[in-house]
């Protein structure tokens, strides 16, 4: 909210001086409702407060002008919205579920006998079941970014590079997921109902289908331990935005520790053995 310095003179003098309100408008299901409730405020809130020197103002109608900046997406364009979400939403899916089969697929097969003879070092075992789904990633990503650029038209404000480096980081995140995922399960079945399991809060606790800050305190809690919710964030943030390194980082860390916890994990229920 911005405002003037000369805002209480005007007001004295029943100019009906304006209040500027600027809004973050990127995701309009947010903050429409927001901006419905300002303008009737004008009329309302200050009833009580016009006495006095004032009082010539009451029942002539709002004494001052309310003004509404809708930023980044004044159109309340919803794709602008949902198609970098849905990036973060088909990446999650798509990564946890292949990688979360990888060794368990190992197991019922019964090459990972041959794989455990072998001298590599569990966290060599780990990386090597990665990197093939994450350039599957990146490709899906670069589909994904032309569909919404040269399909729905969403505008690329950011740097393309930094994405690449922030759609790296969410990628590994799910990918040590789901390579912690097999190792826990002792079958596929276990390893997609782990993965199902983590998949469903993500969409419903992350703000993609619902305004995040519209949740309760503790949906709250949840959806900031989730990947997806932070991916949001700094996908909207660049494409829309145009935001920086320095505005990222509050959301970069996060995945970045995410993950570390997860490959943590990961590597404690890692097995040499069949047992």
């Amino acid at each position: 909210m911005t405002i003037p310095p000369d805002f209480s003179r005007k007001l004295f003098r029943g100019e009906k001086p304006a209040l500027l309100i600027e809004a973050d408008a990127t995701d309009p299901a947010a903050t429409s409702n927001a901006l419905a409730a300002v303008l009737p405020l004008s009329q309302s809130v200050l009833q009580r407060d016009l006495s006095g020197g004032l009082a010539t103002l009451a029942g002539s109608g709002p004494p001052f002008d309310v003004r509404l900046h809708r930023r980044y997406n004044p159109e309340g364009i919803t794709q602008y919205n949902i198609v970098p979400g849905l990036m973060g939403v088909i990446l999650t899916m798509t990564m946890v579920l292949m990688t979360g089969l990888a060794m368990t697929r190992e197991r019922e097969r019964g090459t990972m006998e041959n794989l455990l003879a072998t001298p590599a070092l569990p966290v060599e075992v780990m990386t090597g079941k990665l990197v093939p789904y994450i350039m599957i990633g990146l490709v899906q990503a670069t589909i994904i970014m032309l569909a919404a650029r040269y399909l729905f038209r969403v505008p690329f404000l950011g740097s393309v590079p930094l994405l690449y480096g922030v759609i790296l980081i969410f990628i590994a995140a799910n990918l040590t997921l789901g390579i912690t995922f097999s190792s826990i399960a002792k079958n596929q079945l276990q390893a997609m109902q782990m993965t199902f399991f983590f998949f469903l809060p993500s969409i419903l606790l992350s703000g993609f289908m619902f305004p995040f800050r519209g949740m309760p305190g503790w949906a709250q809690t949840i959806g900031e331990a989730l990947p997806l919710t932070h991916f949001l964030r700094l996908v909207r943030g660049m494409l829309l935005k145009g935001q920086g390194w320095y505005d990222l980082w509050p959301n970069v860390w996060p995945l970045a520790a995410f993950m570390l916890a997860v490959i943590a994990l990961g590597l404690k229920f890692y097995k040499r053995t069949l047992d």
